[in-house]
């Protein structure tokens, strides 16, 4: 379902919790508690270095604020962004407004609209970015996922993981553990509530892997190669390139 003026109206109780939501994690990438500034000016050094047009498909793209930052001043021909927020989705094209390229907005859950895309074949991508999403799925599902991107990617394509990883020696548990304890120490302005509501949607809906297994999927997949770009200081967010 693309983003229209005449899509279906968010419920007054969706459009609360949207808003609960987003207001904290607002806050959250205000005060920079993910690292987004770092991550994405290494991502857009990446993107600055492509010296020729560029086709972009983010998936999960919420409302695309950092990467219309990433895309400024880069040879980026198309974008299509994807998310399960409508809301989300009306806040991207704003954001996006800016940046001088055919646009797409497309409500759905990635998961699903994929092997559309592949099977459709009408579509091929020089970028794919997926950030701080792939971590909701499991591992099967991740598996299928970057499998079915491959197909998706020009000839020289790159697929872009932005996301949380574990460290070798972590489970869910132990990683769980860390992230929130860093949070606590370190995420001052986020208020009881608003932690708990955070410690809630981690516990719930984080499933991070290794980089080492990330690495095998990717070789299980034949991309030619795989790289890390950044790597925060705790450990714990990195910025992987797949090639194709």
């Amino acid at each position: 379902m693309a983003c229209t003026e005449d899509s279906q109206k968010i419920s007054p109780r969706s459009n609360e919790l949207f808003n609960n939501q987003w207001t904290t994690y607002q806050k959250i990438l205000n005060s920079n508690y993910m690292g987004h500034r770092e991550i994405y000016d290494v991502l857009h050094e990446l993107l600055v270095s492509y010296q020729k047009p560029f086709k972009m498909l983010e998936l999960g793209c919420g409302d695309a604020s950092f990467t219309a930052q990433a895309l400024l001043n880069t040879f980026v021909e198309s974008y299509k962004g994807i998310d399960l927020s409508e809301a989300a989705l009306k806040i991207a094209n704003s954001n996006m407004a800016p940046i001088n390229c055919s646009k797409t907005f497309t409500e759905g859950d990635f998961s699903e609209l994929i092997p559309q895309l592949v099977e459709n074949q009408k579509d091929s991508f020089d970028v794919i970015l997926i950030s701080f999403a792939l971590h909701h799925l499991l591992v099967e599902q991740k598996d299928y996922i970057i499998g079915q991107l491959l197909n998706l990617l020009t000839t020289n394509g790159v697929f872009i993981l932005i996301d949380v990883v574990r460290k070798p020696e972590e489970n869910r548990e132990t990683y769980i553990r860390r992230y929130l304890e860093e949070v606590q120490k370190s995420w001052s302005l986020v208020t009881p509530q608003e932690y708990s509501m955070v410690e809630n949607h981690i516990s719930s809906n984080d499933f991070p892997e290794t980089q080492e297994i990330l690495y095998s999927i990717a070789k299980k997949h034949d991309f030619s190669r795989v790289e890390c770009l950044y790597c925060d200081p705790l450990d714990m967010t990195k910025l992987l390139c797949f090639y194709r």
